[in-house]
């Protein structure tokens, strides 16, 4: 158990990600924050996230001055290329059909900082998860629903229809969720 008497806070408007932090009986309060999720070219994926957690952190830091903030981001890249969160549901089609019957892989970076010690933690994951073939009308009823739009790469593994597209996942499933929670957790034990 992570014991503190510092306030936490996720800065992230998912509620995957608050779900998995409540999975673990960690208390903490929900922090919105803006920052726009831009792709560098020639960036590697890793660097990607590492970098777009820290800047959601930057942004967090300036609402919170005293606390324990936890950030994160998520991407998908397949064949090289990273696809974040679908603009609409045409490119959520798009996305789905380059995802069936391929392997792809999950990055999802995060950062943890304390305010009190001024100490920040920043790592990262990755998954391989491998889609079984998917047929256009199974797909485009998916997107119907409206829940792949606001996920990485247009899919959930968890409580959502996505889950059966998957075939299999080598790596951390959590990660795949939005939050990789053993990595997470072990951090959050280093820097309180």
């Amino acid at each position: 158990m992570i014991k503190t008497t510092i306030p936490i806070y996720l800065a992230s408007k998912s509620p995957r990600r608050k779900k998995l932090l409540e999975q673990v009986n960690l208390s903490f309060k929900i922090l919105p924050v803006e920052t726009p999720e831009i792709f560098r070219k020639n960036e590697r994926p890793v660097d990607v996230v590492r970098r777009i957690a820290l800047e959601k952190l930057d942004a967090a830091k300036e609402i919170i001055k005293e606390g324990i903030i936890i950030t994160a981001d998520t991407i998908v890249v397949i064949h090289g290329k990273i696809i974040g969160k679908p603009v609409d549901k045409n490119e959520a089609v798009r996305m789905l059909k380059q995802l069936s019957g391929n392997t792809h892989i999950v990055y999802t970076g995060f950062s943890i900082h304390n305010s009190v010690t001024q100490k920040t933690i920043t790592d990262y994951e990755k998954t391989y998860v491998t889609f079984r073939k998917l047929n256009i009308r199974e797909i485009k009823e998916y997107v119907e629903t409206g829940s792949p739009l606001d996920r990485a790469g247009a899919y959930g593994i968890q409580d959502d229809y996505g889950a059966v597209f998957i075939k299999k996942i080598n790596g951390c499933y959590y990660n795949v969720v939005g939050l990789p929670l053993t990595k997470v957790f072990q951090t959050m034990l280093r820097i309180i």
